[in-house]
């Protein structure tokens, strides 16, 4: 049976929790529309050719220049707020992976290294993540945006030098744990490398928390992206992000064009509480304390 497998077992506890299901759906459904927004979208926000500043924000349902209708309306550069709503999901799931992916590597590499060797290196490595915990992760991914400058690269590496610590300090607690377990001081005790021990038995062990803070830091990231946009700091002009149409359709929310704002604003909401959903849920199958 299918439930015999680890995969199985999990997936039809997962399904148990409905609302977690459905948030699933959404988080599927809104990355096949950001894998495939060149396709479907009715206009390529990124070709400032083909846009008209007569089409400027007008409102839902407008026939614009290029013949079709613009469901969503339009922002101030004459964009279809739909297709870049679909572009700006694409750019917010990209960063949002690519950041909590690094992170994941780096702050899990630097936390099991730091749990595993003990000593003067682990007090070092541990102590600048406490230091770095300290301070809030906008206020980090401010500065460093600052002084590396807008782009998608400088974007992603603010993002992941202001969270690895997360992922460092979990995978440092639970790799302490499990480094004084009986089966880690029998793999020493062969004639095993200190690398093969690492990969091939503390780190899976380590595994569940680290997808928990995965799954809950990706969503941080896509937060933390749209903010650096909305203030101005994070992509180009010419990427349009979901936090930089909501920035556009700021000034614009007292004149009655709500839609440029509020739009992208929903889209927003609606991931980011979605992947939240999903990460509630697998932190729950994966710590029985929590599970009701």
């Amino acid at each position: 049976m299918r439930q015999s497998t680890p995969l199985g077992r999990f997936w039809a506890e997962f399904r148990e929790n409905r609302v977690a299901v459905v948030a699933l759906v959404v988080v599927v459904l809104m990355s096949l529309l950001a894998i495939f927004a060149p396709l479907i979208s009715p206009q390529n926000p990124y070709d400032l050719a083909n846009l008209s500043l007569l089409d400027a924000r007008r409102a839902p349902g407008f026939v614009g220049s290029g013949g079709y209708a613009h469901l969503l309306g339009t922002d101030p550069q004459g964009r279809d707020l739909l297709s870049a709503i679909f572009y700006g999901l694409r750019i917010s799931i990209q960063i949002g992976l690519a950041a909590g992916l690094v992170a994941l590597t780096i702050g899990a590499s630097l936390g099991i290294l730091a749990a595993y060797l003990g000593g003067r290196l682990e007090s070092l490595i541990m102590r600048i993540v406490d230091l770095q915990l300290s301070f809030p992760a906008i206020l980090l991914a401010l500065v460093l945006v600052a002084l590396l400058g807008q782009g998608k690269a400088q974007l992603i590496g603010a993002l992941v030098a202001a969270q690895y610590a997360y992922f460092a300090r979990t995978a440092y607690g639970a790799a302490k744990a499990e480094r004084g377990k009986d089966y880690i001081e029998a793999a020493l005790a062969t004639p095993l490398s200190g690398r093969v021990v690492i990969l091939r038995h503390l780190l899976p062990n380590c595994m569940p928390p680290l997808i928990v803070v995965a799954t809950v830091q990706i969503a941080n990231s896509i937060s933390l992206e749209a903010t650096l946009s909305f203030l101005g700091l994070g992509l180009p002009v010419t990427e349009p992000s979901l936090g930089m149409l909501i920035s556009n359709g700021f000034p614009y929310m007292m004149s009655g064009r709500y839609w440029i704002s509020v739009y992208p604003g929903v889209a927003l909401i609606i991931l980011i509480v979605a992947i939240n959903i999903v990460g509630d849920q697998v932190r729950d199958q994966f710590n029985p304390r929590l599970r009701k």
